[in-house]
C-alpha cells in the first residue's frame, strides 16, 4: 500500500516536543499498519497536515528516513491550523497527506563536505538531511554545522544540539542574536558569523534555510568566500499551500514551489524572476 498524495491519512501523535514557547515537535505514526511500513520519503521533502474542521498547511518533514518507525513534524503556532496543531495531544489524531515536493540531493552530494547553515525554524528541514548524513557517514567528507536563533529561548532541538557538538567528526557552532544570564556561547547574527567562521568553498556544498532575510545574507556571505551557485542550496517551504501545484500560491516564474521544489539551487534560483525577491 502506498499513500495517496491527493488524501489525508489518518496518523496518531505519539509524542509532543516543546521545542520553544512558540514551536512543538510532533511524533506521529499511521494508523494503517501497511503505510507505517511503505510511507517513503527522501530528505527534503514535505507533508500536508491536516485537522478535520479547519484545514491543513504544509510542514517540511523533520525527521530522516533512515531513522524508521516515526514521523516527525517541527510546527510553529503562526496561524489557525498550526494553532489547532498546537493543541494536539499525545493519542490525538491528524491527516497526513504526503510525501510531498522534491528532495535534498543526497546522492549527487556524496563525496563532498557539507555545510549546513539553520536560522531558529529553518533547522528542521536541514535536520533531515543532517540525520541521513550523519546515518551515512561514510557516504560524505567533513560536516559544519552552522545554527543560530534571536535567543536561547528560540533554539530548537536542544538536546540534540548537545549531542552534535560532541560528535568527533562534526564541526558545530551555534549563536544567538542576544544572549541573557544562561547563555555562556557566542552572540551575534548568523551571516557574520559564517563569515568569522570562514569556512572554505574547496570541494563543499552548502545548504542554508531559515527566515529570507537571513537566507539572503548568507548567499552573500557564501558568495564573498568563492562559493559557486550551483554550491549553494536552500528550501522555499514558506511560500507553499496546497502541496500539488493547483492553488498557485507558490507560483514564481514557470515553477510552483511544492511541485518543482522546495529545493533548489541558487543557480536554479538565479535563473526564475522574483524567486529572490524577499
Amino acid at each position: 500500500m502506498t499513500a495517496n498524495i491527493y488524501l489525508p491519512s489518518i496518523a496518531t501523535v505519539r509524542e509532543v516536543r516543546p521545542e520553544t514557547p512558540d514551536t512543538s515537535t510532533y511524533v506521529v505514526s499511521f494508523d494503517d499498519p501497511q503505510l507505517r511500513e511503505s510511507f517513503a520519503y527522501e530528505p527534503g521533502q514535505f507533508a500536508e497536515l491536516s485537522i478535520f474542521g479547519v484545514g491543513e498547511c504544509p510542514i517540511g518533514i523533520a525527521s530522516s528516513p533512515t531513522r524508521e518507525g516515526l514521523l516527525e513534524f517541527c510546527v510553529r503556532a503562526v496561524g489557525t491550523v498550526t494553532d489547532a496543531l498546537h493543541d494536539l495531544e499525545v493519542g490525538d489524531k491528524l491527516g497526513v497527506r504526503g510525501p510531498l515536493g522534491n528532495s535534498w540531493p543526497t546522492t549527487e552530494i556524496e563525496g563532498k563536505d557539507l555545510l549546513f547553515i539553520g536560522g531558529g525554524i529553518g533547522l528542521p528541514p536541514l535536520r533531515s538531511l543532517i540525520q541521513y548524513v550523519l546515518d551515512n557517514r561514510d557516504r560524505y567528507g567533513a560536516v559544519q554545522i552552522v545554527y543560530g536563533a534571536r535567543s536561547p529561548q528560540d533554539l530548537v532541538y536542544k538536546e540534540e544540539l548537545k549531542e552534535w557538538e560532541d560528535l568527533p567528526d562534526v564541526d558545530f557552532h551555534v549563536t544567538v542574536d542576544a544572549g541573557d544570564d544562561t547563555w555562556d556561547g557566542a552572540v551575534g547574527f548568523v551571516p557574520p558569523f559564517l563569515k568569522d567562521i570562514n569556512p572554505s568553498p574547496t570541494n563543499k556544498v552548502a545548504f542554508t534555510c531559515g527566515p529570507p532575510i537571513m537566507i539572503k545574507l548568507v548567499v552573500e556571505a557564501l558568495e564573498e568566500m568563492g562559493y559557486a551557485d550551483a554550491d549553494i542550496i536552500t528550501t522555499l517551504e514558506m511560500k507553499m499551500k496546497c502541496g500539488v501545484g493547483k492553488c498557485g500560491r507558490c507560483n514564481i516564474g514557470d515553477k510552483y514551489i511544492c511541485r518543482d521544489g522546495p529545493v533548489f539551487s541558487f543557480e536554479e534560483l538565479r535563473s526564475i524572476p522574483g524567486a529572490l525577491e524577499v
